[in-house]
């Protein structure tokens, strides 16, 4: 894997890229993607993982605000056409053999790699990452995972997403553990199957996930699985109780952001899973719970907000200045998720800060609706909003 990494970088330095460069991916979801994210890195280039599900008119708009000095690009991908170079798969490919190169060191606040948010504040943004960002990731060894030298990490996701890119990859990669990805068109069904083929010790996943594999499995016979580990939205208890009689384990859930890494989680040590509830800080994160005036007493209901001084934050947005400082107050950015502490540690989360709901002069989260109605044995999925019914009268 180092020879193919270093061999790859030794190549993108040849083709003329220099350390900073940013170099967007437009690769699918093979062993291309890793080699060529991880080569970049390794020659101080700045490399952009995408979806490849994204049209060229989307992409085109990511070249016209990145300027990418070029392209690293799967044929089969959507790419528009654009005036720097760009390097095919079959390219990256024959770069495995070269020399290595040696790896780029410096400070390691600078620029390492650029991802983009889903997009669920209207657009989408361009978030810079440090190389220091790899520093957080050994937080959740312990704090969420239970991650050893022994594992066998199955992840769902695609490559392009740092769940899947952190999680799936660098940290089980970073202890010697062993990284299990479905190849490209893998039905979400068939998951169990290749979990018990290839004796997988953890399994990660977005909560929809598992929700499909119960959909498609009234029973999990994972012999060799510990546990299951979610994020990229809240867990439900039905998912969490459904996959645990089905015979799957328990699940223990992270929350994270595009901008930093998952800070709060659960993990196999965690007695107490109850529904609504996130997890506690990782050691070594510094976590508060901020009104309008700075950190609430606990119990009290906030903003959930982490220091400025993690290894895991964001640099910023390329061109948003403002909008990047909007994101913090004082020494703490803010999330935009609701949530608050109790005296133990734990985060009971309580949905968007924009989401929040006014009836009858009481903020009620939508969160805390849904987690009632789901008690219910017959409703499997729900959502729930305030609507205006006439001037300033709100109903839930």
């Amino acid at each position: 894997l180092q020879a193919a990494i270093r061999g790859t970088a030794t190549g993108l330095l040849q083709n003329g890229f220099a350390p900073n460069d940013i170099l967007l991916m437009r690769l699918g979801n093979s062993v291309d993607f890793p080699i060529a994210y991880l080569a970049a890195i390794t020659a101080g280039m700045v490399p952009v993982p995408t979806s490849s599900q994204l049209t060229e008119r989307e992409v085109a708009k990511m070249v016209a605000e990145l300027s990418p000095a070029g392209i690293l690009r799967d044929p089969a991908v959507a790419c528009p056409d654009v005036p720097c170079k760009v390097i095919g798969t079959e390219a990256l490919r024959k770069m495995h053999d070269l020399p290595p190169a040696d790896y780029a060191m410096g400070d390691p606040d600078r620029l390492g790699y650029i991802v983009y948010t889903s997009g669920t504040s209207g657009k989408a943004r361009a978030v810079m990452h440090a190389h220091r960002a790899i520093w957080a990731r050994g937080m959740m060894h312990d704090g969420w995972y239970g991650l050893g030298e022994s594992d066998r990490l199955m992840h769902a996701g695609a490559f392009n997403w740092t769940y899947t890119l952190g999680t799936g990859l660098m940290d089980p990669w970073s202890v010697g553990a062993t990284a299990l990805i479905p190849a490209e068109g893998v039905d979400t069904g068939v998951l169990p199957l290749l979990m018990k083929r290839y004796e997988a010790t953890i399994f990660a996943a977005a909560p929809g996930v598992y929700r499909k594999i119960l959909k498609d499995n009234k029973t999990i016979d994972l012999p060799n699985l510990r546990h299951g580990l979610t994020a990229g939205e809240k867990l439900s208890d039905q998912i969490r109780s459904q996959w645990r009689e089905a015979g799957g384990g328990e699940l223990y859930e992270a929350f994270g952001m595009s901008e930093c890494s998952t800070f709060i989680s659960t993990e196999p040590t965690t007695t107490d899973l109850s529904d609504g509830y996130l997890g506690k800080p990782q050691v070594g994160r510094r976590i508060a719970i901020l009104g309008d005036d700075g950190p609430v007493e606990l119990g009290e209901p906030g903003q959930i907000a982490i220091h400025n001084t993690d290894p895991g934050l964001m640099l910023g947005y390329i061109g948003a200045e403002e909008e990047t400082k909007s994101r913090f107050q004082g020494d703490w950015f803010t999330t935009g998720d609701l949530g608050a502490m109790e005296s133990d540690g734990r985060i009971r989360f309580l949905g968007r800060n924009d989401d929040m709901m006014n009836a009858g002069g009481f903020r009620v989260s939508p969160v805390e609706v849904e987690n009632a109605l789901l008690q219910h044995p017959a409703i499997s999925e729900v959502g729930a909003t305030d609507i205006e019914v006439k001037e300033d009268v709100r109903l839930i």
